[in-house]
């Protein structure tokens, strides 16, 4: 065992807690606004909700991949969709490696690579969670309470392409989507 790994990982978790506090454009169903790391979790749990429905997949790989995905946001915070830019990536990457910096060289690379991985969908289990995660973002709008200008309509057509990647993530967009409709008609 080798102590200074240790302390190094230690240091990571310190800088990874920063996501814990960058605030999302989704609210709870109690009014209070996500977080990233709240966002994160639900993905994960979503990944392993309909596990037997996506299979064959390496499990392991995709739950790292959940994990990840948004890591890069520790620093300079959460960028809403519907505000992105062409920086996003390359700052998200740069800040990545930043929060990574403790880390051994080793981890580092498998860490950089999930995240490369997830970011150009080059596996398919990369381009089942970047499909999941925009469910989930749809799901936590459709279900939070929301500002009273709060755009729902926008969700109806975001991330189509991700989720339109397999049978599965299109019949839950289906579903994700009647939600949607639900509070475009006036209903909760």
């Amino acid at each position: 065992m080798d102590i200074e790994r240790l302390g190094n990982g230690l240091a990571f978790l310190k800088e990874a807690e920063r996501l814990k506090s960058v605030l999302r454009t989704a609210y709870t169903t109690t009014g209070r606004q996500e977080d990233t790391a709240a966002h994160t979790w639900r993905l994960c749990l979503m990944a392993m909700t309909f596990e037997r429905e996506l299979a064959p997949l390496d499990m392991t790989r995709v739950l790292k991949l959940c994990v990840l995905h948004d890591l890069g946001e520790a620093i300079h915070g959460d960028q809403p969709a519907i505000a992105q830019n062409a920086d996003k990536n390359t700052q998200e990457r740069l800040d990545l490696l930043t929060v990574m910096a403790p880390l051994d060289e080793a981890l580092k690379l498998e860490f950089l690579a999930l995240w490369e991985d997830y970011e150009q969908g080059t596996s398919r289990e990369a381009r089942l969670v970047k499909g999941l995660d925009k469910l989930e973002t749809i799901l936590q709008h459709s279900q939070g309470d929301n500002p009273a200008d709060f755009d729902y309509t926008f969700n109806l057509t975001y991330g189509r392409e991700q989720t339109d990647a397999e049978p599965v993530l299109t019949m839950l967009r289906t579903l994700v989507d009647g939600e949607t409709q639900r509070r475009i008609d006036g209903g909760q």
